[in-house]
């Protein structure tokens, strides 16, 4: 089992940047891809971005290209979505997820395919 809880969510004026964090438990956290994922009001959740076990290859929607970053520590159990040049339209309730890959490098972008959720955190962009 690997619980998940996002934190760094907030009001920002657009341009400005937040850095969202997920601390996992659990004891394998490191052989776990994990994504970022978003749900606007009235929209389905859609994926931002993943990372491998690793942290060596990461992957984004083409959306948040150039602007998020995601990282890891597995020595702190987190993941981190750094978010810069944000726009009213990144506004969501941000989710990180988990996925069991046994350390292979495969990407995922499917909801369906990620194993553990955490509650969201709220980001909001003004205008």
């Amino acid at each position: 089992q690997v619980q998940l809880v996002e934190s760094g969510g907030g009001l920002v004026q657009a341009g400005g940047s937040l850095r969202l964090s997920c601390a996992a438990s659990g004891r394998t956290f490191s052989s776990y891809a994990m994504g970022w994922f978003r749900q606007a009001p009235g929209k389905e959740r859609e994926f931002v971005g993943t990372i491998t076990w690793s942290g060596g290859r990461t992957y984004y929607t083409n959306s948040v290209k150039g602007r998020f970053t995601i990282s890891r520590d597995n020595a702190k159990n987190t993941v981190y979505l750094q978010m810069n040049s944000l726009k009213p339209e990144d506004t969501a309730v941000y989710y990180c997820a988990a996925r069991e890959t046994y350390f292979s490098s495969s990407y995922a972008t499917r909801l369906s395919e990620y194993d553990y959720w955490g509650q969201g955190t709220q980001v909001t962009v003004s205008s």
